[in-house]
């Protein structure tokens, strides 16, 4: 493995992992937990008052999502549960020891109004500050940036750490704009790296295939992925497209839904994970597609996907199944055994399609946009095939396909600001 194939995996480890439950709410109670490690003493019995503090954008993703295994939603839930039963070493995963014992005494807490959630006074559109007291004793966490970066934690107005990853090692933070991706590079880089290295994104199909499977089964949400598979024949059509937006819409049900299945997120969204995936995964179950073309489509979709994401940052008012939809239609087409100018075309004709879809909270109805995002990447990816594409005297849409990436991120980060404030607006005022 070169040096340059190492920087790149590094980069898939560090944004493509395992999250249980939206991941804004699961940074809440990540932040809980840690706070709770922090106080002097042992034991989480007799906390007295969990204080939480966020950016607008962790509110609007953590007032409607459900929380796994309590059959409720909110961010005062989530806080109260890392803190009773959380393990801050387990990152994205914080909950998935948590026993009923545990939801219980949570949900007591809550209902005696000992958690209470602010707006933090702060630029930061990915900021977590929980604070919890007991005995006399208070102690602190703060996340960053990243859904499991730590910048600062402490007890008692004494800090005991700064800037460290969720599994407690001090890190030197390292964004995705710098590791200078190119979608050029990226096609090169999932064509030649050597299988055995890469062979650990299949986990993907492993995790976000068993929630769709559970999503089918159950009755989550809106059943968004069910109804699209029940009615298939009648309405939809027995084709792959249905196939590929019915198992991925069901993924996004149970887990919006508050299902305890893991999701293999993608740049810190769980929802973005399984739309990046799910739509390769189910080309490959019905096509029969080899474990290796299988795992370097994910390599693919996954990449573009986190380079395109580098752009918007993590949160943003654009709906983050534009990006991973994406990143799906980019592999529909290397499983076609697409080129380089497919893949590019590919992403034009997404950019030119479903750019400004908004995001306004995450929630059980994500499924349905999830649907949209995946209806649209296959779209793109037969036109790209059939050598149609988006042409640059179009919108925002340019020749070089860097610019035209970030054309997407300039107006999902920096136009759609003011559509942010709007939507948290009505959303915190309804």
């Amino acid at each position: 493995m070169t040096t340059r194939e190492s920087d790149i995996i590094e980069l898939i480890h560090k944004e493509v992992k395992p999250a249980l439950g939206c991941t804004e709410p699961i940074a809440v109670a990540l932040a809980s937990a840690k706070a709770a490690e922090e106080l002097p003493g042992s034991g989480n019995d007799g906390l007295t008052a969990i204080e939480v503090e966020v950016s607008g954008n962790i509110l609007k993703n953590g007032m409607g999502v459900g929380i796994p295994g309590t059959s409720m939603i909110g961010l005062p839930i989530a806080a109260a549960l890392g803190a009773i039963g959380g393990k801050s070493s387990y990152g994205l995963e914080v909950l998935k020891d948590i026993g009923d014992e545990d939801v219980l005494r949570a949900k007591e807490m809550v209902g005696n109004g000992l958690v209470q959630v602010k707006l933090a006074g702060t630029s930061k559109l990915l900021y977590v500050k929980v604070t919890i007291r007991k005995d006399g004793h208070s102690a602190w966490a703060i996340i960053e940036d990243d859904h499991d970066r730590f910048v600062e934690c402490g007890h008692d107005g004494q800090s005991t750490c700064l800037t460290q990853s969720a599994e407690g090692n001090v890190k030197e933070e390292k964004s995705s704009l710098d590791y200078k991706l190119s979608v050029k590079e990226i096609y090169s880089f999932t064509e030649t790296v050597g299988f055995d290295d890469i062979r650990f994104i299949l986990a993907d199909r492993d995790l976000n295939l068993a929630l769709a499977w559970e999503g089918l089964e159950g009755g989550y949400g809106l059943e968004v992925g069910k109804t699209i598979r029940e009615n298939q024949r009648e309405v939809f059509g027995d084709d792959f497209m249905s196939f590929a937006m019915g198992m991925t819409a069901a993924a996004s049900d149970a887990r919006m839904a508050g299902c305890k299945l893991p999701a293999m997120s993608n740049s810190g969204s769980g929802n973005q994970g399984i739309t990046v995936s799910m739509p390769v995964i189910a080309y490959a179950m019905k096509y029969n597609v080899d474990d290796e073309r299988l795992a370097r489509a994910l390599i693919m979709s996954n990449l573009i996907a986190i380079h395109i994401k580098s752009y918007l940052g993590k949160l943003s008012a654009l709906c983050g199944c534009v990006v991973a939809s994406t990143g799906s239609a980019c592999g529909i087409v290397y499983l076609q055994r697409g080129k380089y100018e497919h893949v590019c075309a590919a992403i034009k004709n997404m950019i030119g399609n479903i750019t400004g879809m908004v995001c306004d909270g995450a929630k059980v109805g994500c499924a349905m946009k999830v649907a949209s995002g995946v209806s649209s990447a296959i779209q793109s990816a037969v036109l790209a095939l059939n050598g149609k594409c988006v042409c640059e005297t179009e919108g925002i849409i340019e020749k070089d396909i860097e610019k035209t990436i970030r054309n997407l991120g300039e107006i999902g980060s920096l136009g759609m600001k003011s559509t942010d404030q709007l939507i948290q607006r009505i959303m915190v005022c309804k």
